[in-house]
């Protein structure tokens, strides 16, 4: 490549006339030429197939937002389950961190020993974190969006902490159908491979004002949507629809709950196993809910993805397992 400076004009005979650089005459800097590259477009195709909830922990978890919260504040948690080889996740259990919601903010204060404690328990199940569930509260039912600007950087940021391909993002919702009332309505989607790249760069306005848009998400730079270069950029655009199924899953969601309103106590244990007498302990102890709290005595390392192994293979739980379960019943 040759460089040449001289000072002074001279005019070529037949030469078209030079115009300054850059397209329609505007001088490009660095980063007018990345952004060109940042050309933000809507993804048609997910990379999961389709999105498959429990029945009972996404009942346990809608049930609780409608009957207790009234859908007056968020409440999130994350799902736990499998991705099958064609791409589908199966959701089995979800985990609901320490938080604090708010009409329109969810703050999750995680517990870095307990969400030890859940992995441990998601591994001798043979089960891996796959998505972030949520609910929107009544206060945005009338809005025109589907996500939030909030709620798109919070789905983001757990998406891409993941870095699982197939990782899905649900929304638990009340919509007015035909006869007026309400109905509990589920979506799912995966943030787009052009967000999670957004984020990833630091593009993303972190702080969100009073007076945003919250159907906009507000860059630091300009990018392309369509033949525009914008610093807003909708919602939807970063959005990608999956299909929902449900499924009977192996474990049950009877057990107080983690991090609500009342914690789960030694009563609580020996309520849940006098419950089923009949029944042997390792079908007790099938329910993730459970496991968590029996977790907190137990060594994470080894005797909790033990004792998982044991309800993923419904075999019999050692014995030293069960009398100190027993005995902890037996505190109370």
């Amino acid at each position: 490549m040759l460089f040449l400076a001289y000072d002074g004009e001279r005019s070529i005979p037949g030469a078209p006339p030079v115009t300054p650089a850059g397209s329609f005459g505007r001088k490009m800097t660095v980063d007018d030429l990345i952004a060109r590259q940042m050309r933000v477009t809507r993804q048609e195709t997910s990379h999961c197939d389709s999105v498959s909830f429990d029945r009972d922990c996404a009942n346990a978890f809608q049930h609780y937002v409608n009957d207790s919260l009234a859908f007056a504040v968020k409440r999130g948690g994350f799902m736990y389950g499998t991705v099958t080889e064609e791409g589908q996740v199966e959701v089995d259990f979800i985990y609901e961190p320490p938080q604090q919601g708010t009409e329109a903010n969810l703050i999750l204060m995680r517990d870095a020993d307990e969400e030890k404690r859940v992995d441990a328990i998601a591994m001798g199940l043979g089960m891996r974190k796959v998505g972030f569930i949520f609910n929107q509260t009544v206060m945005q039912d009338k809005t025109e969006y589907t996500l939030s600007n909030a709620e798109v950087l919070q789905a983001v940021e757990l998406h891409a902490e993941s870095e699982l391909q197939e990782w899905v993002t649900a929304v638990v919702k009340l919509e007015v159908n035909e006869d007026g009332g309400a109905d509990v309505h589920f979506e799912a989607f995966q943030m787009s491979d052009m967000c999670i790249r957004l984020f990833k760069e630091e593009w993303f306005e972190t702080e969100i004002m009073p007076d945003d848009d919250p159907k906009l998400s507000k860059m630091k730079k300009e990018v392309v949507v369509g033949v525009k270069d914008l610093k807003e950029v909708d919602n939807d655009f970063f959005l990608v629809l999956v299909r929902i199924l449900d499924h009977q899953g192996p474990l049950s969601s009877a057990f107080p709950i983690e991090n609500r309103s009342s914690r789960a106590t030694m009563r609580d244990l020996k309520t849940h196993l006098d419950r089923a007498k009949s029944l042997p302990l390792v079908k007790k102890m099938s329910d993730f809910h459970l496991l968590l709290f029996v977790a907190q005595f137990l060594d994470v390392s080894s005797d909790v993805p033990a004792l998982a192994e044991c309800v993923r293979l419904q075999s019999p739980v050692p014995e030293g397992y069960a009398l100190l379960i027993e005995s902890m019943a037996n505190t109370c």
